[in-house]
């Protein structure tokens, strides 16, 4: 078959050398071809010769060889009956040695369960508190504790097991106390550094006049980026610096929850600053209200006493304050009867009423104004929320309520500037209208004086 191939590629040779040899326009003659070709038969039965005379002669080599194979063979398959039989015979020991072995265990077994669940138990709570900062080595050995009363092979010790009752008591001694201890803190910056930290319980641990948090996936303590308002912050220096007695202080029996939901809380100056552009137009109409109030009600109080003081010396007016202006045009008028000095008189105070009532339409405009700022912030608001809701879904309940508490930031920032705006109107209007009520009184008594007078006269 070799033969027959390389026969096929050399005539396939030759004839494109043939080919070849005809596009070059060179010639051949077929003596030559024949030659060639000649040559070739006589190599290749040269050579099937030498392979088959190679074959015949190692072929009582190979016979030996498969002999001795299978002899290897038969030797194994006898090994491998002997140990299937050895195996069963080992399977029954296994058994009856494990029977036995459950047998002497009796009631032990129930209580390795037990230690096996309440190490595991521990194992999760240990992790997850605080005062595995300062005790990280009993992890490693709940862990191959529970190891040990799961497998069959491997049974605890009793120091063992008087370590675990020991760690137990340990957390729970450790809940009630106060202990100052130095420990990696990991700072608000990012940079890990030596610290000295107090935990209270296992409840918070605080540092200086900041609060940390305990991340169980790396084991350290924290910084929070954000802290507690200073009415929480403030009493921290008090317990570390303390030694004996009682001190108040902010702590989350949750262990971390309240305190993370506390500092994502906004303050006051964030919540006014979700008011956006809205709310800073409110507070302004609110300080410009106030110091309008201000203003007015000591001017006020200011014209009033000038008032008073007027009364006491009614015969002598003085034209610094409206009465001893009005009281001066009654003196003016003495000659006059009794209709034009009512006239005169009535002229004078309707001169000194707008003094009184000066900035009292502001006021009023900014208390119905600001309302119906607040309203319009709370209305854009809402549209913004409810455009987000469109975007992203109603999914998360977080997303919907966090916008519409923005958006309701202006109602109440309207309504904290108009309702006192309301009672500053009401208090100056009420100061103006009593000065103008007294220029009425004295006018009034005024004329009935000349009244009286005229008619005794008579």
């Amino acid at each position: 078959m070799i033969s027959m191939i390389k026969k096929i590629g050399l005539a396939s040779g030759l004839m494109l050398a043939f080919t070849l040899s005809a596009q070059a326009a060179t010639t051949v003659s077929l003596d030559e071809l024949l030659a060639s070709v000649k040559t070739g038969r006589v190599t290749d039965a040269a050579e099937n010769k030498a392979r088959l005379d190679e074959f015949r002669a190692n072929r009582s080599q190979q016979t030996r060889l498969l002999n001795a194979e299978k002899a290897e063979q038969k030797r194994q398959e006898e090994a491998s009956a002997r140990m299937e039989k050895q195996f069963e015979v080992n399977d029954v020991k296994i058994i009856d040695l494990e029977r036995a072995f459950q047998e002497r265990l009796g009631g032990l077994k129930e209580l390795f369960g037990v230690l096996q669940q309440a190490s595991g138990d521990a194992r999760g709570n240990f992790e997850a508190s605080i005062t595995n900062v300062q005790y990280p080595d009993r992890n490693e050995f709940l862990l191959d504790f529970a190891k040990k009363m799961g497998q069959s092979n491997r049974l605890a010790s009793m120091e063992e097991i008087e370590r675990l009752w020991f760690e137990l008591q340990r957390e729970m001694t450790e809940t009630g106390k106060v202990t100052t201890f130095t420990t990696q803190v990991v700072n608000a910056s990012g940079e890990e550094q030596q610290q000295e930290v107090t935990r209270i319980g296992a409840f918070n641990v605080v540092t200086g006049d900041k609060y940390l948090e305990y991340v169980p996936e790396t084991g350290r303590l924290v910084e929070l980026q954000r802290q507690p308002p200073t009415r929480y912050t403030s009493r921290i220096e008090d317990l570390t610096s303390a030694t004996t007695g009682q001190h108040p202080i902010g702590l989350d029996p949750t262990r971390g929850q309240l305190l993370g939901l506390l500092v994502q809380s906004p303050s006051l100056m964030e919540r006014i600053a979700q008011g956006k552009t809205v709310g800073y137009v409110i507070i302004s109409l609110g300080i410009v209200g106030v110091l309008i109030a201000i203003w007015r009600v000591l001017a006020l109080s200011a014209v009033g006493g000038k008032v008073r003081r007027q009364i006491k010396n009614i015969d002598q007016p003085n034209e610094n304050n409206p009465l001893g202006r009005v009281l001066k045009t009654a003196q003016d008028s003495a000659g006059a009867d009794i209709e034009t000095i009512e006239l005169k008189l009535g002229e004078a105070i309707l001169r000194e009423t707008p003094k009184f009532n000066s900035m009292l339409p502001l006021l009023k405009i900014i208390s119905v104004v600001a309302p119906l700022l607040g309203l319009l912030g709370t209305v854009t608001g809402m549209i913004v929320t409810f455009q987000a809701i469109t975007l992203y879904g109603a999914g998360d309940p977080k997303l919907m309520a966090g916008g519409i508490s923005t958006a309701l930031v202006t109602t109440v920032l309207g309504l904290c500037v108009a309702i006192p705006t309301v009672f500053l109107h009401t208090l100056v209007s009420s100061r103006a209208r009593r000065l103008t009520q007294i220029l009425q009184e004295e006018a009034a008594g005024m004329l009935a004086e000349r009244a009286e007078g005229g008619k005794s006269a008579g």
